[in-house]
Parts: C-alpha cells; structure tokens; sequence
C-alpha cells in the first residue's frame, strides 16, 4: 500500500507506548474529558485521524486493490470509523454551544431574563452532552486492557491499629459495600471465605464476582483504604478521640481459561471446621479446605460451600488465578512499559483512599479528588459508581494525555 505513495497509517493508542501513572499532578488541568478535548494536539490528532479515514475510505473504493491491501484496509477503516464519527458528533455540538452563547450574550443585552434562563438551560445540558461525548471518544481511542471484561477475586483485610475493632469493622463495611455494589452493578457475588472477627468485625474475606466488565471496574480498588472515625464503643468513644485504621483490598483478574498447571505434591490440604454464618452444618464437620502451595508459600481457603470436595475445587481454582497472577505480575515488570493492572504500585502499604467520618468526607488520594456522604458510598450504589467511574475518567484522560506527549516528542525527534 505504500507503494501507492497516498497513505501510511497514523498510530492509534497503543498501550505499549506509555505507563499510567495517577502521580502526574502537571496535568491537572485536564480533569475532565471536555478540557483535554481543547488541547491543541488533541485537536491536531484527531483531524490526522479524521482526514486518514476519509483517505482509507477513498482507496477503498479503487478496482486495482488486491486481496491482501482490501483487508487491510478494511480493518484500518474499522478502527477509525468509531472515532471519526465521535469526532464530527462533538465538532457539531461544539457548533451548537457556540450560537447559544453568542444568543445569550444578545438576550442578555436586550434584558429578556426569561429567554436567557431558557438559554442557559439549554447550554447546560449542551455541556453534559459535551462532555459525554468527549468521554465516549477517549473510550474508544483507549485500548482495552486484556482482562477488563474478565470476573474477578476481590480480597479484603484488616489492617492493625491501637483502636483494636475498628479496623476489623471498617473492613466488615467495605466487604459490604463491594457486595453492595455487585447487587447494583448486576454481577455475581459469590463469597469464597469469610473470617469474623471476636466483636461483630472481619478479619478476612474473598469473593469471586462476575458480570459484565467487572475487572474494568473494579482494578482501581486495589491498595490499601484507610479510615478516620471515633469508635461507637468504648473509653475513645466518651473521650471523642478520633482513631485511624487501615484495611486492604486486592483485586485479581480470573481468566475463563486459566492454564496453570499445579503440581499434587506440591500442594499442602488441610481440612477445618467453617466459621462465622453459614447455617446449621457450620462448627458440625471439617467442610472448609486450606491449600497451600508450598514452592511459593501461597495460601487459600474456602468454606462457602457443605461438601468439602466442592470447597477444594474452588479453592484449587483460587489457586490456580493467583500463581498465574504472579505470572502476569512478572511479564509486567519485565515489560516496564506496560500499565499497571493497579494503580500506583502493587504494595499494599500505598494508601489510595481515605473515609474520613468526622468530616463525612472519602478522599481519593490519586486523583485529588473528595466526595461527601460516606455513607451513601459505603452503601454501595450510584455514589461509589460515580467515584468509580471518576477514576476510570481520569485514567482515560492521562493515558490520551501522556501517549500525545510522547507522540510530539518522537515527531520533534526528542
């Protein structure tokens, strides 16, 4: 095709390119998709985009293409066909705020204030479309990560802390709200391991939760969350001494097909009694199974289920998804340029959020950014979706914004 000298594709995004980093505070002034979508090499790259897909198209109604270039082509216009569209949709609306400012600057001189407020109204709602549409268009230009659509193990701890329960209770609310928000999202809930603590808290839990994109959603969550509350009981609750604790999620993507093959002898099978809920046969047979992998000291348990054999399985396929995160971890660190499949760094000590309940106010660390209501985002619906779908934004935003920049270096040939 290029020997036809009239076109040579334009790179997409392409995750091989750049490492998302939430740390990049440089870039804070493109916080929202609406502004990064006024960045002049935005607007370069996607008139490069728009006028190659116009080529493409063109060269796609040529006689004198064989086989080979017609699916090339084909495929290449594909691709920029989404972006094109989204491109034209959002110069349009663009077009629309443009008159219904210069109108409301013409009512405003005139003093008609109830045609003005209808304006207003109107280019409101103009800026939400706006700014749907920019997000729409980095959604697309964003490739997807490998494991977005896969289920997930979500994983929650107790940290430790001189308020003794609080952290244990903290860790109870936040196992909830991820239950909460499976309910709300739709998803799977399924409880893998569940470890009471003595006073109504929880030392340790796991689920598998699956449905539709719930990796894409949830591998933000990973890290350590901490919490600032005065406890409800005891001598700090009189006192009205505030007390931090901490709690830490992990978040692994489970594969369909997970092709890691695990040695019998390698494997340590303990049997126990279940704690905690679970109905009359808990505490009445040795159901709950513990395997440890002893090359690598992993450990996993399950006791949802009466038969201990269905326990093994699915602790056998826990297992499995955490040898062959391992795997991934390491590919990942080898490739160094590839994203993190959780933000920061993987250690748990990271602090990524902060549930301050003196102030009723959750604080993301990575993005600067604060909600009020905590409990309107420990119950697990429309508040935590929105903060969620904040730090999916966010991330969307810094990915177009840095692989642009290392576009402009590599054109300036720096």
């Amino acid at each position: 095709l290029h020997n036809h000298g009239s076109w040579r594709p334009k790179p997409l995004l392409d995750t091989a390119r750049f490492t998302l980093s939430f740390k990049s505070w440089h870039r804070k002034k493109h916080q929202n998709s609406q502004a990064l979508w006024k960045h002049e090499a935005v607007q370069k790259y996607l008139e490069t985009l728009s006028k190659e897909y116009q080529q493409v198209s063109h060269l796609l109604s040529a006689d004198s293409l064989n086989d080979f270039e017609q699916r090339t082509l084909r495929k290449r216009c594909a691709d920029l066909s989404p972006i094109a569209a989204a491109f034209q949709e959002i110069k349009e609306a663009e077009r629309e705020v443009q008159e219904l400012e210069a109108m409301c600057t013409e009512l405003d001189s005139r003093d008609e204030k109830q045609l003005l407020e209808l304006a207003l109204e109107e280019k409101e709602s103009l800026d939400q479309k706006m700014n749907m549409l920019c997000r729409k268009l980095f959604q697309l230009l964003v490739p997807k990560e490998k494991y977005d659509r896969s289920p997930v193990i979500l994983e929650v701890t107790a940290g430790r802390t001189t308020g003794g329960d609080i952290c244990q209770q903290f860790t109870k609310e936040m196992f909830e709200m991820y239950q909460n928000y499976a309910d709300y999202k739709c998803w799977t809930f399924d409880i893998v391991n569940y470890t009471p603590a003595e006073i109504g808290g929880l030392h340790h839990a796991a689920a598998h939760i699956s449905g539709e994109n719930v990796y894409r959603h949830l591998k933000y969550e990973g890290g350590t969350h901490r919490v600032q509350r005065i406890p409800e009981t005891g001598m700090s609750s009189r006192m009205q001494r505030i007390h931090t604790g901490t709690m830490s999620v992990i978040v692994l993507p489970q594969p369909e097909e997970v092709d890691v093959k695990v040695d019998p002898k390698d494997l340590r099978i303990d049997t126990f009694r279940a704690r905690g809920a679970g109905g009359q046969h808990v505490n009445k047979t040795d159901s709950a199974v513990r395997i440890v992998h002893l090359p690598t000291g992993l450990a996993v348990e399950c006791q949802q289920e009466r038969s201990q054999q269905m326990n093994k399985e699915i602790a056998l396929r826990t297992l499995r998804v955490k040898l062959y995160q391992q795997i991934i971890d390491k590919q990942l660190r080898q490739e160094q340029s590839s994203r993190k499949l959780q933000l920061g760094t993987r250690a748990q000590s990271e602090r990524i959020r902060t549930y301050n309940f003196t102030q009723d106010r959750v604080t993301d660390h990575r993005i600067s950014y604060d909600a009020r209501n905590i409990k309107e985002i420990l119950s697990g619906k429309e508040a935590l979706d929105k903060l969620i779908n904040r730090l999916l934004e966010f991330a969307e935003i810094e990915a177009v914004t840095q692989y642009l920049e290392n576009l402009q270096t590599l054109e300036g040939g720096g």
